[in-house]
C-alpha cells in the first residue's frame, strides 16, 4: 500500500483530509459570482486550472480546454493526456517543488468557493448490480427463494435515466408528486410521494467515446473517474408505474453526485475483485483482473436543525458487477457511449442490516422503523431531512475521499 505523498500545501499532509496529494480530484467552482472555473482539490484549497491555462502555464494539445469550467473537453483529449496532466500536478504540488511560488497565486480557499457539477452529463444509465440489494428487494416483494430474477446472475440489469436531473451535492431536492395507488384502492390518486428514499451508489464517468462493442478491459480504460451518487427514489410511485417497462417518474426527481471526480489513477492502489460467481458469466463479461475498488461508504441522515445519525456503512467492493462490466454490456447492442456519460452502480448494500444502502431495505419496506440518535423514527424520508453520502479509500496514513454527496428534501409543490 502506498503512503501519504507530502505537498507544500500544508492542509494536504494530514490523515483527516479527503484530498491529499495522492488524490487530486477534479471539480468546478466559482467565487462570489465569477465565471465557472475548473479546479483541483488539494487539502483545503482548490488549484484554479482555468487560471493556470489562461496564464499559459499548462502544456495541453488544445486551446481553451478549461474555458467552460468543466472537464468534458479535457476528458476528450484522451488517456495519455490524462496521465501526463496528473503527473504534472503531482510534481508541481509536491513538497520541494520549484513551482510553489507560481502556483500559490492560483490557489483558492475551498471555504470561499461554490462547487458546481464538475462535468456536463450527456447521458445517465442506472444499474441494479448489487447482489445484496437485489436479494433484499426481491425478498420484500417476492418469495425469498425466487428473490433474484432469472437473468440477474447472468447480466448487469439497468435502465436509461435522466441526465437533466443530475445535480451537484448541496442542491435541495423537492419531494415529487405522482400517481399513487394503494393495493386495495380501485383508482390511483395524484399526491406527494409518501415513500421517498435514497440509494447509496457510485457513479462511473465515461471519458472516451465508443463505437461498437468494447471488451471489459477496453471499458475500464474508457472510465475517467468516479463520484458518489444518490439516486433518489419514490418507492410508491415506482410500485404503481414500473410494470411492464420499469422505473420512470419514480427515478426522475433528482440524482445527486459528489462535487469531485476521483480519477481512476488515484484509486489504482485500491483495486478489488468482484465476488465469486454463482453462475459462470458469458465470456464477454469475464474480467481480466480486479475491476472494483475497496472504498468505505456511509449514509447519514440529519432531521432539520438536528444532528445526524449514521444509518449505514458498507463498501463498494461488495458489488456483483463492476462499472467496466456494466459499460461493456451497455455497448453490446452497438450503443455508442459518449464523453460525459454517467453510469450509476446500483444500490450498494452489504450482507448485514447495518450495511443496507436504502431505507426500503433498512426499514424493511416500512415494517421496521429506524430510531435515530435524536429519538425520532424513520421508515422513509421526511421533509427537511438532509441525506449525506461519504466515501473514501483508506491508505497508509491517508485517504482518497470524494467530498460529501448531500441533499435536503423539501416539501412537494402544491397540487392545483
Amino acid at each position: 500500500m502506498t503512503q501519504l505523498m507530502r505537498s507544500w500545501v500544508d492542509s494536504a499532509n494530514t490523515a483527516k483530509t479527503d484530498f491529499p496529494l495522492n488524490n487530486l480530484p477534479y471539480g468546478a467552482f466559482h467565487v462570489a459570482g465569477d465565471d465557472l472555473h475548473a479546479g483541483v482539490a488539494i487539502g483545503d484549497q482548490i488549484l484554479d486550472v482555468t487560471a493556470l491555462e489562461e496564464a499559459g502555464l499548462l502544456d495541453l494539445p488544445a486551446k481553451a480546454v478549461f474555458a467552460r469550467g468543466t472537464w468534458n473537453d479535457f476528458m476528450a483529449l484522451g488517456a495519455d493526456v490524462w496521465r501526463s496532466f496528473r503527473t504534472y500536478l503531482t510534481a508541481t504540488l509536491a513538497e520541494g517543488s520549484a513551482e510553489q511560488t507560481t502556483l500559490q497565486t492560483h490557489l483558492v480557499p475551498m471555504a470561499d468557493a461554490t462547487l458546481e457539477l464538475p462535468f456536463t452529463v450527456t447521458e445517465f444509465t442506472d444499474f441494479y448490480a448489487g447482489r445484496h440489494h437485489a436479494f433484499n428487494v426481491g425478498s420484500l416483494f417476492r418469495d425469498p427463494a425466487n428473490a433474484l430474477p432469472p437473468n440477474w446472475l447472468h447480466i448487469p440489469i439497468g435502465y436509461n435515466g435522466r441526465a437533466s436531473s443530475v445535480v451537484v451535492s448541496g442542491t435541495d431536492v423537492t419531494r415529487p408528486n405522482g400517481q399513487l395507488k394503494a393495493p386495495d384502492a380501485e383508482m390511483p390518486v395524484f399526491a406527494p410521494s409518501k415513500r421517498f428514499d435514497l440509494e447509496l451508489e457510485m457513479g462511473a464517468i465515461v471519458g472516451r467515446p465508443s463505437k461498437g462493442r468494447v471488451s471489459v478491459q477496453e471499458a475500464d480504460d474508457m472510465i475517467f473517474g468516479y463520484v458518489l451518487l444518490n439516486d433518489w427514489s419514490a418507492r410508491d410511485i415506482q410500485a404503481w408505474e414500473y410494470q411492464p417497462l420499469g422505473p420512470f417518474q419514480a427515478k426522475a426527481t433528482a440524482t445527486t453526485i459528489s462535487p469531485w471526480i476521483v480519477t481512476k489513477d488515484a484509486l489504482e492502489p485500491f483495486r478489488a475483485s468482484t465476488p465469486p460467481r454463482e453462475k459462470e458469466l458469458l465470456p464477454y463479461l469475464q474480467e481480466p483482473g480486479p475491476m472494483l475498488y475497496d472504498i468505505d461508504l456511509e449514509v447519514a441522515l440529519a432531521p432539520e436543525g438536528k444532528p445526524e445519525t449514521i444509518l449505514s456503512r458498507t463498501n463498494y467492493n461488495v458489488m456483483y458487477y463492476s462499472a467496466a462490466q456494466q459499460l461493456t454490456h451497455h455497448t453490446t447492442s452497438g450503443c455508442p457511449m459518449r464523453v460525459g456519460d454517467l453510469l450509476g452502480s446500483g444500490t450498494i448494500s452489504g450482507p448485514e442490516k447495518e450495511n443496507r444502502g436504502s431505507l426500503l431495505e433498512l426499514s424493511w419496506g416500512g415494517q421496521e422503523p429506524l430510531t435515530l440518535d435524536t429519538g425520532e423514527t424513520r421508515t422513509f424520508l421526511e421533509d427537511g431531512d438532509t441525506l449525506t453520502l461519504r466515501g473514501a479509500a483508506k491508505g497508509d496514513g491517508y485517504k482518497i475521499g470524494f467530498g460529501d454527496c448531500a441533499g435536503t428534501l423539501r416539501p412537494a409543490p402544491a397540487i392545483d
